[in-house]
């Protein structure tokens, strides 16, 4: 290993993996909106409120010299990301078709050079895919050195991977990624890899894949390939043999994923992560097609979810405890008292999955209607006498302009509860409710399974699931 792989390689992951910061000689990235989770740029504006909220995909880039192991370390990323839509853009398939001159003069051909490839395609490619549009990505024949019919098609995904030896080279194409990763082998473990790769795969010969290393492959990459290096956040040496690299670099993306742009603005908003099994279930409830009986099963489903994740956020003190096999076991032991309060009546469908995970709680309950335009006023209230010494779970599967929550969190404010002992509970919240609520209530917690996109003009959640207390309880 060269000094400067080793140099790089710090913050105690010795030897596996490398973190690079861009120095200031690298183009800085463009302004770009917070992490987006599995969907597209969608703009929301209004008379009263103006600003854009984003679902963030995760856009990793693989490069390094011929043959260092992209492929495999892509492949091996992917199989750790099984419960999220990935999608694998390989550079390769968008070299251009040789004319027929070119053709008669393939073994003087470089296609280790920048201009070998359609970068204009491909930045087009992975704007669409990025907007969230299904894309045709060409289908490139080694032996020919053309494009070939048929292209395939590629749909948009929560991450997309690009992969290829100059993905760095080019300032428009890092600039589509949120990670950028360098697979540094050493160089005669990449030679004797082409070699066997071009004489099995692509049916070259020896003596013109030696011929080629030598006149093009090294040079491009001394030349375009290794400077870029430079740009690279993590820097993986062995390639696919570094199975610790990888396992943190799934374990970044996993993290970004889950963050969507409000949890970074506001530390005190908690989404769960979202599985294909949250996807199928929220599929499910927000279908205006699904029956009262599944619309509450699944609802149940998500609510149940919701409510551990919320007890996660109690404080706890730690306890050993010895097991029957006279074992300790170094545990914890949560707070014990807390109460529910249910915003009548939607809130009332969360009581049945919060006395399910605490056995004998106390659930208090709120009815607050509207009054004017955005005002609120409180009709009913039946709390606990002994509340203020409590943490508090709020129920409230909707969270949509965040009135309803001011005024239901003011009451518990003003009976003598802190604000750092609520925990707001719900299903699903539009952004503008989590602005309402977190900028006049920055110390409480709110935990959701996912964050809509805005509120319409009628201050419902889009896409929302229309109204959950009648569809609940079957007064729709």
């Amino acid at each position: 290993m060269n000094s400067e792989t080793t140099g790089a390689l710090n913050y105690g992951i010795t030897d596996h993996i490398s973190i690079q910061s861009n120095g200031s000689d690298s183009p800085r990235l463009p302004h770009k909106q917070p992490f987006i989770i599995g969907s597209n740029l969608f703009s929301y504006s209004s008379s009263y409120m103006e600003y854009s909220f984003i679902f963030y995909f995760f856009d990793p880039g693989v490069a390094g010299g011929t043959a260092s192991g992209k492929t495999t370390v892509c492949n091996m990323i992917i199989s750790q990301l099984h419960d999220q839509r990935v999608v694998l853009v390989n550079q390769d398939s968008f070299y251009r078709s040789l004319n027929e001159e070119q053709l008669k003069k393939v073994h003087e051909y470089n296609f280790d050079h920048p201009d070998a490839f359609n970068t204009e395609l491909l930045l087009s490619c992975m704007e669409k895919l990025r907007h969230g549009q299904l894309v045709s990505i060409p289908s490139y024949d080694f032996k020919t050195h053309t494009s070939i019919e048929p292209s395939h098609l590629v749909n948009p995904a929560d991450v997309i991977i690009l992969e290829g030896i100059l993905i760095l080279h080019d300032s428009e194409v890092r600039n589509l990624m949120n990670m950028k990763i360098f697979v540094d082998t050493d160089s005669d473990v990449r030679l004797s890899r082409r070699i066997q790769r071009d004489t099995v795969e692509r049916g070259r010969n020896v003596k013109n894949v030696l011929d080629q290393y030598a006149r093009f492959v090294k040079p491009s990459f001394d030349e375009f390939i290794l400077p870029s290096k430079k740009f690279a956040d993590v820097i993986i040496p062995r390639g696919g043999d570094n199975h610790v690299a990888i396992d943190l670099i799934v374990q970044h993306i996993l993290t970004k994923l889950g963050q969507h742009d409000l949890c970074k603005i506001y530390p005190n908003v908690f989404v769960i992560f979202s599985t294909f099994q949250i996807r199928g279930m929220h599929t499910l409830v927000r279908d205006v097609k699904t029956t009262k009986h599944d619309f509450v099963f699944y609802s149940d489903r998500l609510i149940r979810l919701v409510v551990e994740h919320g007890l996660g956020h109690l404080p706890f003190t730690e306890k050993q405890i010895i097991t029957p096999t006279g074992s300790v076991y170094p545990g914890v032991v949560f707070c014990k008292r807390l109460c529910g309060v249910s915003v009548i009546r939607s809130g009332e469908s969360m009581e049945n999955a919060l006395r399910a995970c605490c056995k004998g709680i106390k659930i208090g309950k709120i009815l607050i209607h509207p009054d004017g335009k955005n005002g609120r006023q409180l009709i009913y209230e039946k709390l606990p006498a002994d509340i203020s010494s409590r943490h508090v779970l709020l129920l409230d599967p909707v969270l949509a302009s965040g009135n309803s929550a001011v005024k239901a969190v003011s009451l518990l404010l003003s009976k003598g509860v802190p604000e750092t002992s609520v925990i707001f509970l719900n299903l699903i919240a539009a952004p503008e409710g989590i602005h309402t609520v977190c900028r006049k209530f920055p110390k409480l917690k709110i935990v959701t399974s996912e964050i809509d996109s805005s509120l319409n003009r009628n201050f419902e959640v889009i896409p929302g699931m229309g109204e959950f207390g009648d569809r609940y309880f079957g007064t729709d």
